[in-house]
């Protein structure tokens, strides 16, 4: 089984909180200063000067040193020495030159879990045009031949949800069954039945190397083009677990939207000719896509894009189209992909492997200047203490809170595995890329990777 999943972190609540009572306190004092006499006034001292914020981005400076190999080798020792690493592959970079200053077995394929979202967001981002939506439509079948039948056509958006008007979905400004009802309605037809059409995805829908029992745990659903929230059963929930039957969800979902019953849903193809178009809804844009597969880990809007990805180069939406696809694209972008091996566009199977040097060349490749379209996968990338899943890492310990706000990077996590892939300034402020992928990790292994990690951001690491 996978580790239980970390819950959201309270940090941001506290800090609203915090917030909320400096201004009530702020408040109150200006009430009773406004409500003095004027002698108190008189007497009173001045106020300081209110506070004003000048937020900015300050450009690390390229005149900062780098560490040497051997002070950083040093710096490492301590960290690496922790048995709950496992078995240990790793690789720092400095991100301006693209020098390895350290490195462990860096060619040994690994067992990446969450890091592999790096190459699906990287492919996607060398591939698509960032405000790509994808589809879903309603077609009508021949009303000659099936009258009333209308076909859900799936066209891999995963974000589609069943919320009433008014409601929150589970992803940012998802299409809704609802407009897809009405603009049915619309169209003149009378609905009498409803299909939905999966043909755009091929192959199996579950990925080797997955568990089925992670359906119920939540973390993934069986792959097809159109299901509700990602698949979630209760998308209102953090733990929601998956659905069996997403596809067939999102059809009895437009059945009842369209007062029919859901229980004569049928999977099946649209009519190859006499279909007619009659309603259509689209995805959000890709980086808003990227944004949640990266900071919330989310498997199925990763298995989405890399067969987003497939599409677009002409390769079948499947699970071996997505890979083949993705590291194609890696491999044209210069990125060494030998050793790999991808089941999947998530991570999730036991079977992926990828190396040290793989995963270090994307993130510096995205940091650098020869790839320019790569450059936003910098910002997708969760921060230490702050965001996504690692909002509620690197707060407890040293070096830890060092590090926080420092280091951005992808994370992952299997049972055994633990791995992180991202960038981190380090004492100096130079400029670092890293990815350290632990297996056979002991029941500390989490904890261990991050104080490795960390101690990069700690360490200025000259001779």
């Amino acid at each position: 089984m996978r580790p239980t999943r970390w819950r959201r972190s309270t940090q941001v609540v506290t800090g609203v909180a915090a917030l909320l009572l400096v201004a009530v306190v702020v408040a109150v004092t200006a009430i009773l200063v406004s409500g003095r006499s004027n002698s108190d006034a008189a007497n009173a001292k001045p106020l300081p000067s209110p506070v004003t914020a000048n937020p900015r981005v300050v450009p690390v400076a390229d005149s900062a040193p780098p560490p040497t190999d051997r002070g950083l080798a040093v710096a490492l020792a301590p960290a690496l020495a922790d048995p709950n690493l496992g078995n240990l592959t790793g690789r720092v970079t400095d991100a301006i030159t693209g020098e390895q200053l350290w490195g462990q077995r860096v060619e040994v394929p690994m067992q990446p879990a969450s890091t592999n979202k790096l190459l699906t967001a990287a492919a996607a981002l060398l591939t698509l045009d960032r405000e790509a939506r994808l589809t879903t439509t309603v077609v009508a079948a021949d009303q000659r031949t099936d009258p009333g039948l209308v076909i859900l056509k799936g066209g891999g958006d995963t974000t589609l949800s069943a919320a009433p008007r008014g409601t929150d979905t589970w992803y940012r400004d998802a299409a809704r069954i609802s407009d897809l009802a009405d603009q049915v309605r619309r169209s003149g037809i009378e609905a009498t039945a409803v299909g939905v059409d999966i043909s755009a995805y091929t192959g199996p829908n579950m990925a080797v190397g997955w568990d089925p029992l992670d359906i119920g745990g939540g973390d993934i659903a069986p792959m097809a083009p159109v299901m509700l929230d990602g698949g979630r059963t209760q998308p209102v929930s953090d733990e929601s677990r998956r659905s069996t039957t997403p596809a067939t969800d999102a059809g009895r979902a437009l059945a009842v939207a369209l007062d029919l019953d859901p229980a004569t849903v049928t999977v099946r193809p649209a009519p190859a000719t006499g279909a007619k178009q009659i309603a259509a809804v689209q995805s959000p844009p890709l980086m808003e896509r990227l944004r949640v597969m990266m900071n919330a880990s989310d498997n199925v809007m990763a298995e989405s894009i890399g067969r987003e990805v497939a599409a677009q180069l002409g390769r079948p939406q499947s699970f071996d189209g997505a890979a083949a696809a993705v590291l194609g694209q890696l491999r044209r972008a210069g990125v060494d992909t030998s050793g790999a091996t991808l089941r999947d566009s998530s991570g999730l199977s036991v079977d992926d492997r990828l190396t040290a040097l793989t995963l270090d060349e994307v993130v510096t490749a995205a940091a650098g200047d020869e790839q320019p379209a790569l450059r936003p996968l910098v910002d997708l990338l969760p921060i230490a203490g702050g965001s996504g899943t690692l909002s509620n890492r690197y707060l407890d310990t040293e070096p830890g809170r060092a590090a926080a706000g420092w280091l951005r990077a992808k994370t992952g996590s299997l049972t055994g595995t633990n791995s992180l892939a991202g960038i981190v300034t380090d004492a100096r402020g130079r400029v670092l890329t890293f990815a350290l992928m632990s297996n056979d990790a002991g029941p500390n292994g989490r904890t261990a990777l991050d104080a490795l990690a960390a101690t990069l951001r700690a360490c200025g690491c000259g001779s």
